[in-house]
């Protein structure tokens, strides 16, 4: 730890105050962070006020702590020159025997009037009985830190300084005005110091390396940008880092040569690995996977995903077009592969000549592919691309017809397929003509209410307000008279039975106001606008 003498303007003898710089492995000076830089300045006021109570007054030998992580001992026994001497080095005359534009002092007292108050510190590298060169740094909230460095270290690494130095020879002082961070700046000149820079980068968190980056571009620091991109390119990218990082990465002059490695992290080259191909083949993994857990996880993962966004394919319409024709081509051989199965299974001949593992492993195969149909049926009514789906569940009457012969416990599956279109429909998630959805209420309706009670308590992802929402209004998305019939028919099941059929009142109140109460109809005579009648 160093000590600071503060000069006092007033004349008074002046406080000895310390700083918290600690010396680092390679022997420079690490900067106070921020926050000790803005206590700093906030200070003062309260320097100058007797402490109440029994507290007696702090000594100048009471001012001198230790550095946490360095002890007195260790410093004594490994560099006790360097130690003394920096010590010595850091203790800063009186404010009259400094010329203005470098005072190596802390400044607690006010300044004169008409003068901001500044609150400064010195900071050394390196051997400073050869030091050459006073870099000072003014940064926000008054802060002022003078570095006492080396014209030839600062040469070398940093073109910044290079160009200041050569333009103003000879030089002993070069001033850096409106300093954004003070902090990181000492750090990355102190970085210059080092060795190997990427090893001092190791301890530090991604922000941090951030923040040096910019300075070090700044300066023209060239190791220093290698070792920060080497560090960004292996250290992982947690949470919002991610975005920070490719922001800070493409800020570079430089950034196709060197950050195009690093930039590889989250951007492809997508002439050579079509995002459609490696979909299509994610999904053929999901489909295929034999293994419940994990084939329902993963559905569950890319279904989120796809809600997440829906560019997922690629902004242009000939890649989302793409991605849709893919969903499509599975979604038609799970269906084939399920009308097969319904097929096989409802054959007595052929039930009569399978084993009971048999069965067991046909029936399996049907409830894995009614769940395949409704993962793909969910992507595509969240993409608002199921207007053909539709379509192609309505013509299934084949399907339709063999759905009694199979148990239910087996077939309840294929049902939640037709929910998901109908609320779908409801929605307007799907535009289907006015006959593609009536025919989609005939084939479709009278399964969805045999394996009501079976949906309800044996399928998880069935939510009944939402289904009989989605197929109430369906059904209103009709003419008036086909409305009629498939109200009239829901009717009758619902009235034998009851919670076992979907709860349509709310769509039956609204066709019961549009037949018999009649609000939109013409007056007799009447060739203008409808009038409502009262």
């Amino acid at each position: 730890m160093a000590e600071f003498k503060i000069g006092r303007l007033d004349g008074q003898p002046p406080r000895i105050r310390n700083v918290p710089i600690a010396i680092t492995p390679e022997g420079f000076w690490c900067c106070p962070s921020q926050a000790t830089l803005h206590k700093t300045a906030k200070s003062p006021n309260q320097q100058g006020r007797p402490r109440g109570g029994a507290s007696p007054a702090p000594s100048k030998a009471s001012s001198v702590q230790r550095v946490p992580t360095v002890s007195s001992e260790k410093r004594a026994q490994s560099t006790p020159t360097r130690s003394r001497t920096n010590s010595d080095e850091q203790i800063c005359p009186p404010a009259d025997a400094v010329g203005a534009p470098d005072p190596p002092k802390v400044v607690s007292a006010p300044a004169p009037e008409k003068r901001p108050k500044q609150h400064k510190i010195s900071v050394g590298f390196g051997q400073l009985d050869t030091s050459d060169l006073k870099v000072l740094l003014y940064g926000k909230e008054g802060v002022a830190v003078k570095m006492i460095v080396h014209k030839n270290i600062l040469a070398e690494n940093s073109t910044f300084f290079a160009d200041r130095i050569s333009r103003q020879s000879p030089v002993s002082c070069i001033e850096v005005l409106d300093c954004e961070d003070v902090e990181i700046y000492v750090e990355t000149v102190g970085l210059m110091y080092c060795k190997d820079v990427k090893q001092r980068l190791i301890k530090q968190n991604v922000p941090r390396v951030l923040r040096i980056l910019k300075v070090a571009e700044s300066l023209g620091f060239h190791a220093c940008i290698m070792s920060c991109l080497d560090y960004l390119e292996a250290v992982p990218w947690v949470g919002d880092e991610e975005e920070s990082v490719v922001s800070s990465i493409r800020q570079l002059h430089d950034e196709d040569h060197r950050a195009k490695p690093l930039l590889k992290r989250v951007t492809s080259d997508v002439l050579t690995n079509p995002p459609n191909d490696t979909l299509a083949h994610i999904i053929d993994l999901v489909l295929k996977s034999s293994e419940d857990r994990g084939r329902r996880e993963m559905k569950s993962l890319v279904l989120k995903l796809f809600k997440e966004n829906s560019n997922i394919c690629g902004s242009s319409s000939s890649a989302d077009s793409s991605c849709v024709m893919t969903l499509y081509s599975y979604f038609q051989n799970c269906l084939d592969s399920l009308l097969a199965l319904f097929r096989e299974a409802s054959d007595p001949e052929v039930l009569a000549e399978q084993s009971s593992d048999d069965k067991e492993q046909m029936f399996r195969k049907i409830t894995l592919e009614a769940e395949n149909l409704l993962w793909l049926a969910e992507i595509l009514s969240e993409r608002h691309a199921a207007d053909e789906l539709t379509v192609i569940w309505a013509s299934q009457a084949e399907l339709a017809e063999l759905h009694p012969k199979i148990p239910a416990m087996h077939r309840h599956l294929v049902s939640c397929v037709s929910s998901r279109l109908l609320v779908a429909v409801g929605k307007g998630e799907a535009l289907p003509s006015k006959e593609t959805r009536r025919r989609l209420l005939d084939v479709w309706l009278p399964a969805l209410m045999d394996d009501y009670r079976w949906l309800q308590h044996g399928c998880r992802w069935f939510d009944r307000a939402v289904v009989e929402e989605g197929v109430g209004q369906t059904i209103l998305t009709l003419p008036l008279e086909d409305q009629q019939a498939v109200l009239l028919a829901w009717l009758g099941r619902f009235l034998k039975a009851g919670d076992g059929c979907p709860n349509l009142q709310r769509a039956f109140e609204v066709w019961w106001r549009r037949t018999f109460v009649r609000p939109y109809a013409e007056q007799p005579g009447s060739s203008s606008a409808p009038s409502r009648r009262h």
